[in-house]
């Protein structure tokens, strides 16, 4: 349970990297625009602030959360990406589809994510409410595309370290 007037998305930036020789994909869910784009333009400002070049950052759409799983896969062939984030929404409706795109799309992350090379991260929200969904989208709790890209420059440096060896 997210605690009241808590922000999810505060961090230390001394403990972020620095993103100067790193080319990130982003696949964007179009459902939920509101939403999704609001996690976008947290993602690529936090990306740019932390250094990663605009013309670094490859931006594709989908049509919905989904089908981000397949637009990842896509994209980690891309050689000159060091992360993919996935960015999207599902808001709980009155039947089952909000289980089975979220069992789904969880899924389909960590499954690449044992697979591939490379990081994919999860910038996904599963709320009950759009209320929730705007809450992590820039409201009161942060923003989730910020954190999806904190956690993409701290996977990038981690997964080069662990390439060196």
């Amino acid at each position: 349970m997210i605690a009241k007037k808590t922000n999810l998305s505060a961090h230390d930036a001394a403990s972020i990297p620095r993103g100067d020789n790193y080319s990130v994909g982003i696949a964007v869910a179009e459902w939920n625009p509101t939403i999704t784009n609001a996690l976008l333009e947290a993602a690529v400002s936090t990306l740019e602030i932390n250094g990663v070049k605009k013309e670094n950052i490859r931006i594709d759409y989908v049509p919905g959360t989904f089908e981000l799983s397949f637009a990842a896969k896509l994209m980690l062939n891309d050689d000159s990406l060091d992360a993919i984030i996935v960015l999207g929404c599902v808001i709980q409706g009155e039947t089952r589809h909000f289980d089975f795109i979220c069992q789904g799309i969880s899924q389909g992350i960590t499954d690449l994510n044992i697979e591939g090379k490379k990081p994919v991260i999860f910038g996904v929200l599963t709320t009950g409410t759009m209320q929730q969904a705007l809450d992590r989208a820039g409201g009161k709790h942060g923003n989730k595309g910020d954190e999806a890209a904190v956690t993409a420059l701290k996977m990038i440096k981690f997964n080069k370290s662990i390439l060196r060896y």
